[in-house]
């Protein structure tokens, strides 16, 4: 991680980059700000499954984030932190993505490049935490898929398209309920 560089900045964090456990601090920071961006993009409507689906997955994946000193947390070797700064790299890359995606308000974009960032974050956790069981993406949504089924079932318990008639009726007792609120 000696070339730790940010929109054009040497280190602007004064980080010490020969540590060798500065890339499980920067993960873990990294997506969970992503994290907190995307969940403020989405938080106003109701979630797609596949938006539900890369929450959970950063969700999964930052959950009981080690400490560099803790037990399970391994040191790596220079072929290993190799790899961790190329995730990190990749990482960054895609982060830059997000945020214009953000800028775009492209949710959709949003929801897959953030699979991408947790997917790095998840790489670089691999190499730290060997031992901790780390979902995969694909996990996650098959869980996310059935719940969102399960909640839309729910909601049309019959799974039929409404009528022309079901939505006139509909829209005309909405009138008229809210005319009844406002003349009490």
């Amino acid at each position: 991680m000696s070339e730790l560089y940010v929109n054009g900045l040497d280190n602007p964090w004064d980080a010490d980059l020969d540590d060798p456990y500065l890339g499980l601090r920067l993960a873990s920071e990294r997506l969970s700000i992503v994290r907190y961006v995307f969940l403020v993009q989405i938080e106003d409507g109701i979630a797609t499954a596949g938006q539900r689906a890369s929450l959970e997955y950063a969700d999964a994946v930052l959950i009981g984030w080690p400490e560099a000193d803790a037990d399970d947390v391994s040191q790596p070797d220079a072929e290993q932190l190799e790899t961790i700064d190329t995730q990190m790299r990749d990482m960054e890359q895609y982060i830059a993505k997000f945020s214009a995606m953000e800028r775009d308000r492209d949710i959709d974009g949003m929801t897959d490049t953030l699979i991408r960032v947790t997917e790095r974050v998840a790489e670089v956790r691999r190499i730290y935490q060997p031992g901790f069981p780390l979902p995969t993406f694909a996990e996650i949504r098959r869980v996310v898929q059935d719940e969102w089924d399960e909640d839309m079932d729910k909601i049309d318990p019959d799974n039929t398209s409404p009528t022309a008639d079901s939505i006139e009726k509909e829209t005309a007792d909405a009138d008229r309920e809210q005319k009844n609120e406002e003349a009490a």
